[in-house]
């Protein structure tokens, strides 16, 4: 029998609103908590940086810098029935448009489907905890006490919920390195979390630690005003084959193990004995996962970056199905696995879908974490990268919530994307050219409008675009 339930959703980002929308399309009650002063979560760009805390959190919740454009194509990038198609009139119609229009798909979104009116903005949850029945209980009849803030008040309210989601993101606590001599050091330290344009670093020497993507995307864009930009890495061998050569095609770029020391005098040593004296050190190490207001009495931990126990991603066994994560995945094509993710959770509430016990759930837990470490000698923190296996995603989906498999020409859109990324960080968002299954692929559902090419004598070539066609959503 399918039953209703009042579901509180922690966070009104694109994972928190497709929660919204999943468990209202089942039936339930939903209330969405979000601090800020308007939906979108990380996609809501603040130009303010944390200048009191530059290396730790100080109240600015995006990471998002003033230049940051998307990984992923936008045709891969939007929630299954409701794409990401550029606006008419709108500002940026590129495959990878700027954060801007990201934020303005999930303003739409949440309008589209009406789920402002659930949105409590403003309004910060300072606390989670479980409100046990009477006499004990067990998963099943727990609820949960939520306890929130409105933003400049600091009396708090309180609700009770059946379940919470939470959708707080994973980019709001930066992780830092232990480096000998990081306390020491008087000159510019922050984390690319306080990072938001290069004017500051004008013919400055910054060096930047880290080299995933907010690394490259940082020292490319800094490499084009500092005097020197140094890269420090754990492993000079894992840095991709197109970084190699944007450093030697850039005379003022540079690459370096990592850091040995930093010295008062502003020098900076790497492993390998060679030095540079440096006016900044920007660290791209990444986030800690951080829900400081959820208290499980310690059934949910964090051990080395890893929300553990969760079956699946999603579920803490012990508490499912009252308590779940959406979006604690990494390297997965977001918004879809959290749309997956948020359709399982509202179909366990309702009844249409059953977990298995709690003791199954843990045994996969254990298994899957075995196989990581067997096959990868990959450490807890890593163990919720899906590194982008799409047979995973769509088996997941298939399994736990019905989910349509992905198209062939999108999981194919994917991988020559990331190639692109790999081989070219520099310009794979503007040179590219789609394969045949791609282009009807995006023609099928709407994409491409065609164009033909006029050559020198004046003849028409074959058709040869492949920019995303202009559709109003």
């Amino acid at each position: 029998m399918v039953s209703s339930k009042k579901v509180c959703v922690v966070g009104a980002g694109i994972s928190g609103l497709a929660c919204a929308r999943e468990l209202r399309r089942e039936g339930h009650d939903v209330t969405v908590m979000e601090q800020s002063s308007s939906v979108g979560g990380q996609w809501l760009y603040d130009p303010r940086t944390d200048s009191g805390d530059p290396l730790g959190v100080a109240g600015v919740h995006s990471s998002i810098y003033s230049s940051v454009r998307l990984l992923s194509p936008r045709e891969v990038t939007g929630i299954s029935d409701f794409p990401f198609y550029p606006k008419n009139g709108g500002d940026d119609a590129r495959r990878y448009p700027w954060h801007g229009e990201f934020l303005r798909y999930i303003r739409d979104f949440s309008d589209a489907f009406r789920l402002t009116n659930a949105v409590r903005l403003n309004t910060r949850v300072v606390h989670v905890g479980m409100a046990l029945p009477a006499g004990g209980g067990v998963s099943n009849s727990l609820r949960w006490v939520v306890r929130c803030a409105r933003a400049g008040e600091v009396v708090t309210e309180e609700e009770v919920f059946d379940a919470v989601v939470v959708a707080a993101g994973q980019y709001t606590k930066p992780r830092l390195p232990t480096i000998n001599g990081m306390g020491n050091w008087r000159r510019r330290q922050l984390h690319s979390h306080s990072y938001r344009v290069p004017d500051s670093f004008h013919q400055e020497v910054v060096v930047v630690v880290g080299c995933h993507e907010s690394g490259k995307d940082i020292a490319l864009e800094l490499r084009e005003v500092a005097r020197e930009v140094h890269i420090s890495v754990k492993s000079i061998e894992d840095v991709s084959p197109g970084m190699s050569k944007e450093v030697s095609r850039h005379n003022n770029l540079h690459l370096h193990p990592e850091i040995d020391c930093l010295c008062e005098d502003g020098r900076v040593v790497f492993a390998d004995g060679s030095c540079v004296i440096a006016d900044a050190i920007i660290y791209c190490t990444g986030y800690s996962y951080w829900f400081p207001f959820l208290d499980t009495a310690g059934v949910v931990n964090i051990d080395d970056n890893s929300v553990c126990p969760l079956f699946e991603h999603t579920f803490p066994p012990a508490l499912a199905p009252t308590l779940s994560f959406v979006g604690v995945a990494k390297r997965v094509i977001v918004p879809r696995f959290y749309e997956m993710q948020a359709r399982w959770v509202a179909q366990v509430l309702s009844g249409r879908r059953v977990l298995p016990s709690k003791e199954e759930m843990m045994r996969s837990i254990e298994e899957h974490n075995r196989r990581a470490t067997e096959t990868a000698g990959v450490p807890n923190r890593l163990t919720k990268n899906v590194t982008f296996n799409l047979d995973y995603c769509d088996e997941f989906g298939e399994k736990h919530c019905g989910f349509p498999r992905l198209e062939e020409w999108k999981k194919e859109l994917i991988w020559s994307s990331f190639a692109r990324l790999r081989d070219c960080p520099e310009s794979f968002r503007d040179d590219y050219v789609d394969s045949d299954v791609v282009r009807e692929g995006l023609r099928s559902e709407g994409w491409l409008v065609e164009t033909p090419r006029v050559e020198a004598d004046g003849q028409e070539d074959e058709p040869h675009s492949h920019r995303a066609h202009q559709m109003p959503i």
